[in-house]
């Protein structure tokens, strides 16, 4: 259990608990919905290339990322095909095995070291039954979710790769410092060496 403090802590006092708060209250969520909230979440760190759930597994956890990255991919007879990657103040899962509690179709996995957030699925629908309020912050969260995993569908079927890997320059800098190069491949649905190729003649330009 998590417990929201009262008085606005200096930075040497940063905490998981900030990084919650901060985010809800850009929704403005009430101090009572977030004190609820906070009493079902429980802090995990992960060391890099730990995994949060693997492709098998049933996800019973949704997180928040206060520090650090994770990745969520396929495994598809070795090879691996990233779907998204993940950064600090927000939240992640495997959303379809935690949503129908049936088997991960692909693995979370952390790329650095990860502080994060967890509650089950239990108490995130219990809290749904206690609070209208975090129900409704439930729901635009997956209706986010919904329009990011839409457009980047549709990106990888309308798009060049290029336009692609231009428009993650743009929007996402963080990928771009923070990632191997062979996993942006990957994520952009292309061979690392095709990827050499546009930064390549980007540069030229």
């Amino acid at each position: 259990m998590i417990t929201v403090p009262h008085s606005t802590p200096t930075m040497n006092e940063l905490s998981p608990l900030l990084s919650i708060q901060e985010f809800m209250n850009r929704f403005g969520v009430s101090k009572e919905a977030l004190d609820l909230f906070c009493s079902k979440l429980t802090e995990r760190n992960l060391a890099k290339k730990d995994y949060f759930v693997r492709q098998g597994e049933t996800c019973r956890h949704i997180t928040f990322i206060h520090k650090g990255l994770m990745r969520l991919f396929y495994d598809v007879e070795g090879e691996e095909h990233v779907r998204q990657f993940h950064f600090e103040n927000s939240f992640c899962s495997e959303y379809q095995s935690f949503l129908t509690q049936k088997p991960a179709q692909m693995s979370l996995q952390a790329l650095e070291d990860t502080t994060l957030l967890i509650m089950s699925h239990r108490d995130m629908h219990d809290l749904f039954a206690q609070s209208k309020e975090i129900e409704q912050l439930g729901r635009i969260l997956a209706e986010q979710a919904f329009i990011f995993v839409s457009q980047r569908f549709a990106s990888m079927l309308l798009e060049s790769p290029e336009t692609r890997y231009q428009r993650l320059v743009q929007e996402r800098p963080k990928v771009m410092q923070r990632v191997p190069q062979y996993m942006i491949a990957s994520y952009l649905g292309i061979t690392p060496q095709a990827l050499s190729r546009i930064r390549k003649r980007l540069s030229e330009e």
